[in-house]
Parts: structure tokens; C-alpha cells; sequence
């Protein structure tokens, strides 16, 4: 068996476009020989798949999954929201979602996972080749409680678990499923709805507070008025700003008036047992993806050698 060389691998990457393991594979299974394993990786759609590999995948769905005090949200990307609708796609998310339930969120982990027809990965890449998209696993989270429950919710579903927008909500307590499951799905609603970026005060990010913080005192600095007055107006815009944004300080959306925190608590209250909102999740597809305006007539034109 002929040696495979970092310097050959390196070269059928090149030429390929398809992953170092993958090219190291084909040289294996041709003996080293260069053109025949570029062929071997077209055999296996892992050339194709790898050039669509740079096409911005922002679209999708968002799987959610619960079992017992234990919950899962994967995103998974594709091209277009044709492909969202496509079984192959929908039975994939919901496979890999079934991985990460019961693996944990580590997305290395969750694509080493078997599944039939090989891992995780594998898996992947082959569905790119045969739906004839790029497509992503972009991320996954766990969230869990000792007692309790976790409360999944999807808006905008696609089919059972699959969706836009996927939301857990965790609640730490000793009352019963009839008090937690109602009250997690409002919270999740709310969730959905009002976009917190953390689940208290604390929590919020210090870079966004400091990003808020200096577009408050460029905005009060035009005021005109003496600098202590612009530190209490600067003060009182980032702390409204840390209100809104916070889960358990946010006015609840089904009231408009009510903190969530409030909320929970008088929950807790008449059904005489201690509740506590301990995290959550909030997935939205293709949030923070920045999305590829494509010309199609210019692109048909440039492909056809058609000048405009």
C-alpha cells in the first residue's frame, strides 16, 4: 500500500474542496493515487458536498425534545426554506435532536453519534449531496432541572417539535405537572414573544450593557445639560434597557404590566409550593446569520456568459 503523504492530502483538499479526513480516506481506498481518489470523492457526493459547504445556510428548522426533567433545542441551517419542508431534512433534525437529548449539546459529540447509515456527520454531508443544498448543524442546548419540569414550545411548526422558533423553559419545583405545564407554556409564549437576552439582570451580556451604555451618553450629551444630570439619564437608560431585556423583569406579554418574575411567583403562591424559572432556551432560525442577497437574473446571466 502506497504511504499517504500530509503533502498528497493536502493537494486532493485543494483540488477538492472536500474535508482532510475524507481526502485522506479516498488516497487509502486508491492507493494514492490522486486522480482516482478525486473520483472516489465524486463517487460519494463529498466533493460536491463540500463545495456547497460555502453557501450561507440561514434557513432550517429549530428542533426542540423533552424527557422527563431534561430538554434539548438544535438548529439545524439549510439554503432555503424549501428544503425545511423536505422529509429527508425534518427526519434529520428530528434524529439529531433525539441525539443531543440524550449526548448533551456538545456538537462534536452530537456528530460523532451513530445514526443509520453512518454518524451524525456522515449523515450530513450525504443529505447535502442529495438534496442538493448546503446545510449546518449550528447549535444545540440543554437545559435540565433536579425536580420539576421542562416545558417545550414551537411557533410557526412545521411538523411535531420542528419549527422557527423553538423555546424550553425550566422550572425548578415541587408542584405538580398541572400547575408547571400551563404556566411554562405562557412563559415560553412570552418567551417567543418578547425576545429576552437573559434570564436576569445579571445575567445580560456586559458588552451589549457597555454598547448601550454609549449610545445612552452620546444621546444624553446632546442635551446640553451639566454632567451630573447626564450620568442620572445615562444610569437610567442602561438600567431600563438591563429591565427590558431581563427574562424574570420583563413585563409579562399576556398582561403587559406584570414582571415574569411576579408572575411565577404568584403561581407558587396558590398552589402552595416553591417555583423557580432556573433557565431557558430560545432559538430563532437563522438568528445572527447574515443573509446572502443574491441577484438570480445576474446570476443566470454570468452563467450563461450573458453581459448586462
Amino acid at each position: 500500500m502506497a504511504e499517504i503523504t500530509a503533502a498528497a492530502v493536502k493537494e486532493l483538499r485543494e483540488k477538492s474542496g472536500a474535508g482532510m479526513m475524507d481526502c485522506k480516506k479516498a488516497l487509502t481506498e486508491t492507493n494514492g493515487d490522486l486522480e482516482a481518489a478525486s473520483d472516489w470523492l465524486r463517487s460519494k457526493g463529498l466533493a460536491a458536498a463540500a463545495k456547497k459547504s460555502s453557501r450561507t445556510a440561514a434557513e432550517g428548522l429549530v428542533g426542540v425534545a423533552v424527557a422527563g426533567t431534561k430538554g434539548v433545542a438544535v438548529e439545524v441551517n439549510s439554503q432555503t426554506d424549501f428544503v425545511a419542508k423536505n422529509e429527508i431534512f425534518q427526519n434529520f433534525v428530528r434524529d439529531v435532536t433525539s441525539v443531543a437529548l440524550e449526548l448533551g449539546a456538545d456538537l462534536d459529540v452530537i456528530k460523532a453519534a451513530p445514526l443509520p447509515g453512518g454518524t451524525v456527520e456522515e449523515v450530513l454531508t450525504n443529505n447535502i449531496s442529495t438534496i442538493g443544498e448546503n446545510q449546518v448543524l449550528r447549535r444545540a442546548k440543554m437545559v435540565q432541572v433536579s425536580q420539576g419540569a421542562v416545558i417545550p414550545y414551537v411557533h410557526n411548526a412545521a411538523a411535531p417539535g420542528l419549527g422557527k422558533i423553538g423555546v424550553l423553559v425550566a422550572l425548578e419545583s415541587d408542584a405538580g405537572v398541572d400547575v408547571l405545564e400551563p404556566l411554562g407554556k405562557q412563559v415560553a409564549m412570552h418567551i417567543a414573544a418578547a425576545f429576552p437576552l437573559a434570564l436576569d439582570e445579571s445575567g445580560l451580556d456586559q458588552d451589549v450593557i457597555e454598547r448601550e451604555r454609549a449610545i445612552a451618553t452620546e444621546k444624553a450629551a446632546e442635551s446640553g445639560k451639566p454632567a451630573d444630570i447626564v450620568a442620572k439619564m445615562v444610569d437610567g437608560a442602561v438600567k431600563r434597557f438591563a429591565k427590558e431585556n431581563a427574562l424574570l423583569s420583563q413585563p409579562f406579554v399576556m398582561d403587559g404590566k406584570t414582571p415574569v418574575a411576579d408572575v411565577i411567583a404568584k403561581v407558587a403562591k396558590d398552589a402552595g409550593a416553591s417555583i423557580v424559572l432556573k433557565d431557558y432556551v430560545r432559538f430563532q432560525l437563522g438568528e445572527g446569520i447574515e443573509k446572502e442577497e443574491s441577484d438570480f437574473a445576474a446570476e443566470v446571466a454570468a452563467a450563461s456568459g450573458i453581459s448586462r
